[in-house]
């Protein structure tokens, strides 16, 4: 498969593509500032020549469509996995929550948008976008947060809008939570290791049918309410 991965260069990214690699896929692979991503780096070697490393900051159009640009042939499968956090994230700081919302929740359609072209020239395409159980507003019961939950569940929402738009083309969007997991992000205190989350994220990706596209699942292949 050919698989398009944005936020390579650390934590679930980069998981996504020592995996993906592993069982023998092509990755092209977007980061913010590819000459800070020495473990992703790394990876180009042992690869041979299956991954490829490209500059892609996800709030930025100009970044993005240059980014598209060097993406060559089908694209089998899209993980928009950008994102931010920034705290704190209370009433205080509501500042900070509109660049959340840039890179959490427009990041994604951006890049959704500019690869379409290479998505609709593969078979049965698939687009995952990686969002967060703090994005579901059946599940808040603690508040805060307001930043990072808003853009998630405007994120849950564009993808579902994805789905209906792009279900006549066969390609299935879904909103995926990777749980909380052990990441500079997620913190040391986080029960799940990176390489458990991302593993179940890729069972799951591989399980998607058409009947699924515009749902949102954890890890673990649970259903999660909106």
């Amino acid at each position: 498969m050919k698989i398009v991965i944005t936020g390579a260069n650390r934590g679930i990214g980069l998981e996504l593509v020592r995996q993906y690699l592993a069982r023998g896929d092509s990755v092209h692979a977007g980061v913010r500032t590819p000459e800070s991503a020495g473990e992703l780096a790394a990876l180009v070697e042992p690869s041979g020549g299956r991954l490829r490393i490209s500059a892609c900051d996800v709030a930025l159009e100009t970044s993005v469509r240059a980014f598209a640009d060097s993406v060559n042939g089908p694209v089998d499968l899209l993980i928009n996995n950008a994102g931010m956090r920034n705290r704190p994230d209370d009433l205080d700081q509501l500042e900070d929550a509109a660049r959340t919302f840039e890179v959490n929740a427009l990041g994604p359609l951006r890049v959704t948008r500019a690869l379409l072209p290479m998505l609709r020239r593969a078979r049965g395409a698939k687009i995952a976008n990686i969002s967060s159980g703090l994005g579901s507003i059946h599940d808040n019961t603690t508040g805060g947060a307001y930043g990072y939950r808003m853009s998630k569940a405007a994120l849950n929402m564009a993808s579902r809008s994805l789905a209906q738009d792009l279900r006549g083309e066969g390609i299935v969007t879904v909103v995926l939570s990777p749980g909380w997991v052990q990441t500079d992000m997620g913190g040391t205190d986080a029960p799940t290791p990176v390489a458990e989350s991302v593993a179940g994220l890729l069972s799951l990706i591989d399980r998607l049918t058409p009947e699924d596209s515009g749902s949102f699942f954890g890890f673990r292949g649970e259903r999660i309410a909106w």
